[in-house]
């Protein structure tokens, strides 16, 4: 049992009715459902529910204590008419509120872990998770939340959000610290930052990878401008940064940064740079060397390919550098680093290399398959769709990345939701077949991937791409089970290749 006073002590707030230091509470919740007597329920404004008016039902359910950000007079009870036992204090943001509270009710437990943070557009996952397996393979336990869930000690647990609500976020580091972990990587987005889901916590590294323009719209960010804003948030909040200098904005955020800095290139005079880059295909390794010089120096083989995977594992470099993590643990966990659904060799025998990676905008698309290009494939496959109810500029920037840099496009479905697959389909041809893309259109993704593989001509390389880990296929509001990875390893065995 807390004081409610106490679980606010970190916030600036107006008491409209009661007594925060006679409160004794036990749980926050932001969910009226799940109000009681001895919780503290925050009162958020959300897209489509201002949860304002569910403060007459969370009182009748036992809840006395109360966070706001109206005015007494535009709530929907009568202050002077409740019971004197409710307390209800005012704040100016109640999403900021529920971080701080969310602390204070799990103990700060951010304080007990070594706190790596990584925002950026491109490579958040894939330099988080190899964080994480150098972190233990350097004899220390390290969780991880992101975009594949969370993970820490055996445990996987599927999330929503890349970065998931504040109050999540704290259980999952108290969680963590009991379960005996050391440090968590946080893959923190710009809608984290934006949604106060990550204030109350200090990173002790944070990383910024790059950017472009990328989440603009209805529900996101207004601009490129905020969004950027949103973005280098990291260094405020970080006692390091850490920042990829060869990154569009670098300099302008690194001269703006409240803290510490600490740079890497691939192109330019760093703190930690890379040069020597090999492509490596050979048995069952599809990866690329390169060599580390500046505030440390190793030569590294890395078991994913292309130039942008150095650049995250110079992220993952250079941060654990700095943090005392061991080289030969940096080296041999990258040497067998596996991220699930990126850039991951599902597949792979005398005939073909099968590749599943999560790119699902035009960027990350001509990133990946300019990369493949490298390896100097016989002809490079993909096979791909677009999400429905979403931009229809993905759409057209993935047909125009299709028809630049492979040699067939196999158009598939793609969580279509509302929207027929079809349609989706027409979209991207109406981009790709100007543009003198060739193409075999099979909505139905599992036979598409099965015409990929049975269809492959020796020293073929064929990327299925935009789901990456995802485990589900979503039509008409309704996931089924779908991974492409278990799809690919499952033709594999039906065709005998």
């Amino acid at each position: 049992m807390a004081i409610f006073s106490d679980w606010l002590k970190d916030l600036s707030y107006e008491t409209l009715h009661g007594d925060t230091a006679s409160q004794e509470v036990s749980e926050v919740v932001f969910d009226s459902r799940k109000a009681a007597p001895e919780t503290v329920f925050v009162c958020m404004k959300g897209a489509n529910t201002d949860s304002h008016q569910f403060i007459p039902d969370v009182i009748a359910k036992g809840c006395t204590s109360i966070v706001v950000e109206d005015e007494a007079s535009a709530l929907p009870v009568d202050i002077s008419e409740i019971n004197e036992d409710i307390t209800i204090v005012r704040v100016d943001n109640a999403r900021e509120a529920l971080a701080h509270i969310s602390a204070a009710r799990f103990g700060y437990p951010s304080k007990d872990l070594t706190v790596i943070a990584i925002t950026g557009t491109k490579g958040k996952t894939t330099t988080a998770h190899m964080i994480k397996q150098i972190i233990e393979a350097d004899g220390r336990s390290a969780g991880y939340i992101g975009t594949t869930g969370v993970e820490y000690c055996g445990n996987h647990i599927p999330t929503k959000n890349t970065t998931p609500e504040s109050y999540d976020l704290q259980k999952y580091f108290r969680d963590m610290v009991t379960a005996g972990c050391s440090h968590v990587v946080l893959e923190a987005s710009s809608q984290a930052f934006k949604l106060h889901r990550v204030s109350a916590i200090t990173f002790d590294y944070g990383i910024f990878t790059n950017i472009e323009p990328d989440h603009i719209g209805p529900n996101e960010h207004a601009d490129f401008e905020e969004y950027k804003y949103y973005k280098s948030c990291i260094f405020k909040q970080s006692k390091v940064g850490i920042i990829n200098m060869d990154a569009d904005y670098a300099e302008e955020l690194l001269e703006g940064s409240p803290c510490r800095m600490y740079t890497f290139s691939l192109k330019k005079t760093a703190d930690f740079m890379a040069d020597k880059l090999h492509p490596v295909n050979s048995g069952d390794f599809v990866g690329i060397e390169f060599h580390v010089l500046g505030r440390t120096e190793l030569d590294v083989k890395l078991d994913l390919p292309g130039k942008y995977n150095v650049y995250n594992a110079m992220s993952a470099i250079s941060c654990l550098t700095l943090a005392g993590i061991h080289q030969k643990a940096i080296l041999s966990a990258l040497r067998k680093v596996h991220v699930a659904g990126r850039t991951e060799v599902a597949f792979k025998n005398d005939n073909m290399s099968v590749l599943v990676d999560y790119a699902h905008n035009e960027m990350a698309m001509e990133n990946l398959l300019s990369t493949l290009r490298e390896y100097e494939p016989k002809r490079l496959v993909v096979v791909f769709g677009c999400g429905g109810n979403r931009a229809k500029d993905r759409r057209y920037g993935m047909g125009k990345a299709a028809a630049e840099f492979a040699d067939l496009s196999i158009l598939t479905a793609d969580n279509s939701r509302f929207e027929e697959p079809e349609d989706i389909i027409n979209d991207i041809k109406s981009t790709l077949v100007p543009a003198g893309g060739k193409f075999v259109e099979i909505p139905d993704r599992r036979e598409a991937i099965e015409y990929a593989m049975t269809h492959a001509e020796k020293g073929d390389m064929i990327a299925v791409i935009g789901k990456g880990h995802e485990d589900y296929q979503e039509v008409k509001g309704v996931r089924t089970h779908f991974l492409d990875s278990e799809v690919i390893e499952e033709t594999a065995k039906k065709y005998n290749l």
